[in-house]
């Protein structure tokens, strides 16, 4: 945390030698450090919090999805795993239904997000393209479709997807990126000329925290259907809204019964994709660590996390960051 402290301009040798120990309470917590952006900010923020809020020693475990579940499932830890996606990792719900895994948040509270999108611009000269209707009768206003990246799984959906909203047909090019690079590089492109622009994203992303995009209405969800346009072989890829992905932070059932306060604080940890969308362009733009944007965060969302803390550990932390 030395490094974190110095970030946000709070270190001091009278502070650092004072700063809260372990308490008998709280004592040691792992906790998982996912190896993608958001969840290693998620992880950051929470660390500091349980820190120097609530006295905790905190150990990050950096890991993915899977493997993480796979520990908690053979060893009882890490006792808390942040951002987890259980739709894309059957194992969660086995954990959850042997009573192994509790959930405790949902931490990203808009939930991840696939979309097909057009720019803010676009959408304000041209509200008829907010709706898949309109970007189908107006082929001429949107270009080509930038497709999702060969090899990524919103690859196959959104395939399925342009058959059954029959792109092609009227009128609309489809351009598949051959990497996330391509992609966001082509909304930046765009964005920075004022030019049209429609195609798959998702949410939360640094990319959309620079350049702001509007999700097209597609219609109601059907899970039925979004689950056979999510495979290879769907013999009918229909016409559907995208789902919202559920993500989670959750706990070890034996660290959850033990602790009652982090439970309290854990339960309400979220972020809006709005607020994450920021993070992470922030963090793009400054090649910033994740500790470092916690630093942002921090520093430039008090009304937020202010809220999630007990009034004790408000305000020890008030001693901090001011």
């Amino acid at each position: 945390m030395k490094s974190f402290l110095a970030a946000v301009g709070i270190v001091s040798a009278g502070f650092l030698a004072s700063a809260p120990s372990a308490s008998a309470a709280c004592g040691t917590v792992t906790i998982t450090e996912m190896n993608w952006a958001s969840s290693a900010v998620i992880t950051a923020v929470s660390s500091f919090l349980m820190e120097q809020g609530y006295g905790c020693t905190v150990k990050k475990v950096p890991t993915s999805t899977v493997p993480a579940l796979t520990s908690l499932a053979e060893t009882g830890q890490p006792d808390i795993l942040t951002e987890v996606w259980p739709g894309v990792a059957d194992v969660y719900y086995k954990l959850e239904k042997e009573g192994k895994i509790i959930k405790v948040a949902d931490v990203l509270s808009d939930g991840g997000v696939d979309a097909w999108w057009i720019p803010d611009y676009l959408a304000e000269a041209h509200p008829e393209l907010k709706t898949i209707d309109g970007v189908l009768k107006n082929p001429q206003l949107v270009g080509k479709f930038n497709n999702c990246p060969v090899g990524w799984g919103c690859r196959t959906s959104s395939d399925n997807l342009i058959k059954a909203f029959e792109l092609e047909k009227n009128g609309i090019e489809i351009f598949n990126h051959g990497s996330g690079e391509t992609l966001a590089a082509s909304i930046a492109a765009a964005y920075t000329a004022k030019e049209p622009w429609f195609g798959y994203y998702w949410a939360p992303t640094g990319v959309l925290g620079k350049y702001h995009m509007v999700p097209i209405d597609m219609g109601p969800v059907d899970v039925e259907k979004a689950k056979c346009n999510a495979t290879v072989d769907c013999a009918t890829p229909s016409k559907t809204g995208w789902p919202k992905a559920t993500v989670l932070t959750t706990m070890a059932k034996p660290f959850y019964d033990k602790n009652p306060e982090l439970v309290a604080l854990m339960s309400k940890v979220s972020f809006t994709n709005a607020i994450m969308n920021e993070l992470l362009a922030w963090q793009e733009d400054n090649k910033a660590t994740a500790d470092e944007t916690a630093v942002y965060f921090l520093t430039n969302h008090k009304d937020v996390w202010q809220a999630w803390l007990s009034d004790e550990a408000k305000d020890k932390i008030a001693a901090i960051i001011k």
